[in-house]
């Protein structure tokens, strides 16, 4: 309330004075510092600027709450817009387009002349893209009221955020709540050190400045095998190792994984599964990756100009100051909250890639929106059950909801139905027929649980897939939902058809 007597204008501070008899009621100005700031106090401070964190602070703005984001990268968008998503987003299509033309265009009727890769225009179309996105995501913020404090954050006290300026100086930030917003960094392998170069995580994969001859992916997930295709499409000779039985990580379905893996590898890349890498060299001439089976057994050395380290992410806490207030790490490194996102320290809250759930930058955002709103209104929701998954080589796999082994180990009775993109209409027409789209239901209720597309397209049309079973659709609501045609999507309306009855095409 005393706040209200003192002008906006006023750059001083308002302390109580300091006495053996503490009256709360009596204070003193106090002339702000110059080299190390303090500002007035905001709401929320957000420590990072990616995806959960400047969602976060767009949001708090609006809700009328004064809202600072700290990000020490000096660029918004986080890992995501940055280093990951979006630029290997460019690389894929633009690398697709390549080969296209190289392979695929002669059987559509269109004959070209010499095609080369200008690698250097592609990495400059790449940057131009973040680039745009990174500076559009500062408009919103002055757009919103949100401040953007350039530097690194460490929480210094329950209330307090020191910030360590990118232009040099100090800068201390008060604030009633606190999310942290940190994002991830790249798992390291044993053994192997990162130089970006010859040893790479995806930010060195993104920004090659020459096609290697031959590549090794250390890991077979979601990383590992859109950045592998990317070099494939472009000359690379690639191999994936991968220490489990399939690809794609433990979120996707069997079935799927199966079909994916034989689609990449008649694009090209060799895969060796149940197989560990045991150790690597880096020399002049590349990198020398020893491996064996998982089970153990004869050892085998790949050669490599590059080799891509994909074995997963890791929650990205250093130097924030936990340890300050008490805030607690599980054994993972994630911070613990509880289902409102807060900490041991009530208005610390985390989100992202910082605590729990899948690394997605999606989910990250529906988390930064809930925590706002626990807050600013007391309640927020985020369905962790529709929260889709998308590998974006081509073709794309998409996922929402459980695999179908998950049904099975629970004991649930259940259907499924399937379709292939080869007799789908618009598929055949494109010719661009690999893949199909899966549901699996209840048996009992019809209700969907989950939902896995391999084909064209498919990390658009699985947002139908989440919208259905955000609202409990049955398969037979969305067989009975007309579908435009000729359209891809009529293969997911006909797979919907064989769950509950039979499809019409096939």
């Amino acid at each position: 309330m005393l706040k209200s007597f003192v002008p906006r204008a006023s750059r001083s501070i308002l302390r109580p004075l300091a006495s053996s008899t503490f009256a709360p009621s009596t204070y003193y100005l106090v002339p702000r510092r110059g080299f190390a700031s303090e500002t007035e106090e905001h709401d929320v401070v957000v420590i990072g600027g990616g995806p959960g964190g400047y969602v976060a602070a767009i949001k708090a703005a609006q809700e009328g709450l004064k809202t600072a984001c700290i990000e020490k990268r000096g660029s918004l968008g986080g890992t995501c817009l940055n280093v990951g998503c979006i630029p290997s987003k460019s690389l894929l299509n633009n690398s697709h387009i390549y080969h296209q033309i190289l392979h695929d265009v002669k059987n559509r009727g269109i004959d070209v002349g010499d095609v080369k890769l200008n690698l250097t225009q592609m990495m400059k179309a790449k940057e131009t893209s973040v680039t745009g996105l990174t500076k559009g995501i500062e408009f919103l913020f002055k757009k919103n009221g949100v401040d953007y404090v350039k530097g690194t954050g460490t929480i210094t006290g329950e209330h307090e955020i020191k910030v360590n300026l990118l232009e040099g100086g100090e800068q201390t930030l008060r604030a009633k709540n606190i999310i942290i917003a940190t994002g991830s960094e790249a798992t390291p392998f044993p053994g192997l050190t990162i130089d970006e170069q010859k040893v790479v995580t995806s930010t060195g994969a993104i920004a090659l400045q020459e096609v290697p001859k031959k590549m090794v992916v250390i890991g077979g997930g979601i990383i590992g095998l859109e950045m592998g295709s990317v070099w494939s499409r472009l000359g690379a000779e690639v191999t994936v190792v991968e220490y489990l039985g399939a690809i794609g990580g433990p979120g996707m379905d069997t079935d799927m994984a199966k079909t994916m893996q034989k689609i990449l590898a008649k694009q090209g890349i060799k895969f060796k599964l149940n197989t560990k890498v045991v150790s690597g060299e880096v020399s002049e001439q590349g990198v020398g990756v020893k491996i064996e089976a998982a089970k153990g057994g004869k050892e085998e050395t790949l050669d490599a100009d590059v080799v891509l380290v994909a074995i997963g992410r890791r929650p990205y806490t250093a130097g924030l100051g936990l340890e300050n207030v008490g805030i607690e790490l599980d054994e993972r490194g994630r911070v613990i909250i509880d289902q409102e996102y807060r900490t041991k320290v009530p208005h610390i809250r985390a989100i992202g890639d910082a605590t729990f759930g899948a690394m997605l930058a999606h989910k990250a955002e529906e988390e930064g929106i809930a925590a706002v709103e626990y807050i600013s209104k007391g309640y927020g929701h985020v369905n962790y059950g529709a929260i889709p998954s998308v590998m974006y080589t081509h073709p794309e796999a998409a996922w929402v909801g459980l695999t179908e082994q998950e049904v099975k180990a629970s004991g649930k009775a259940y259907n499924v139905g399937s379709f292939p993109f080869v007799a789908n209409s618009r598929a055949k027409t494109n010719l661009d027929t690999e893949g199909m789209v899966k549901f699996i239901a209840d048996k009992d209720t019809d209700r969907i649980l989950g939902i896995h597309i391999i084909g064209p397209n498919a990390g658009e049309m699985i947002a139908e897939g989440v919208l259905a079973i955000e609202y409990g659709a049955s398969s037979e609501d969305v067989g009975r939902t007309s579908h435009a045609h000729p359209t891809l999507s009529e293969a997911f309306k006909e797979a919907a058809m064989a769950c509950y009855s039979k499809p019409i095409h096939a």
